[in-house]
């Protein structure tokens, strides 16, 4: 399976014909009248079979920009049929509050090429609730926001890590040279026993160890 990070939260997942691509942006313009620094390349034109949408804000939805006639799911709960078969849809929060600051987020959970893969999207809450743990089951490769800010922090992060116990990890949703309101991932990697930095923003599973899971795959941003 080969994965592409666009940043933020978005990525392009692909195997043989099917791609998904999960929380697209365009050009956020509105960010920047805000005084928000957000230099990631706008995506244009990526095709896909699906997209997921964790949750309605501007750098996440923009299914617009993906080309194709994909199948798309956005902010929802339930056991969905999809490209790839049944997609799991968590309903979560983007805030510690119950959703009363920001809003719903949804969790979103999918086999691909074998790969058990876990999406959190803008994940706020202080910790992980026991039915969400028992909906989402078994997980080989997690992306989880460790930012802080409008998300979960490093050490909450680490947390839900440490009760999923993923074979990968790729963290999301930080600072970078390309953002500016979040907080970067050096602390949630310093928590972490294993990481590995990669030099491009895409790789591919079959070149990636499983062994001392997890391992943090940290993608260069784009």
């Amino acid at each position: 399976m080969q994965v592409e990070w666009y940043g933020q939260s978005a990525f392009r997942l692909a195997a043989g014909p099917t791609t998904v691509v999960i929380d697209p942006f365009g050009d956020v313009p509105g960010l920047a009248g805000r005084g928000i620094q957000f230099e990631y390349p706008p995506i244009d034109g990526v095709p896909a079979d699906l997209v997921l949408v964790t949750h309605e804000h501007v750098d996440h939805n923009g299914v617009e920009v993906v080309g194709g006639e994909p199948v798309v799911l956005r902010s929802t709960a339930g056991r969905l049929d999809s490209p790839l078969g049944e997609v799991l849809a968590v309903a979560s929060e983007h805030d510690p509050a119950a959703g009363t600051e920001r809003g719903p987020n949804t969790i979103f959970a999918f086999d691909l090429d074998g790969v058990r893969v876990v999406h959190f999207g803008d994940f706020g809450q202080s910790t992980l609730r026991e039915e969400q743990l028992a909906a989402i089951g078994s997980v080989d490769m997690l992306f989880l926001p460790v930012g802080g800010g409008p998300t979960i922090d490093a050490e909450q992060a680490a947390a839900v890590v440490e009760r999923l116990r993923p074979k990968w990890v790729v963290p999301m949703h930080y600072r970078t040279p390309r953002i500016g309101f979040l907080d970067t991932a050096d602390a949630f990697l310093a928590r972490m026993p294993r990481a590995q930095r990669l030099p491009a923003a895409t790789f591919d599973t079959a070149e990636i160890s499983v062994e001392d899971a997890p391992i943090v795959i940290v993608p260069a941003a784009p």
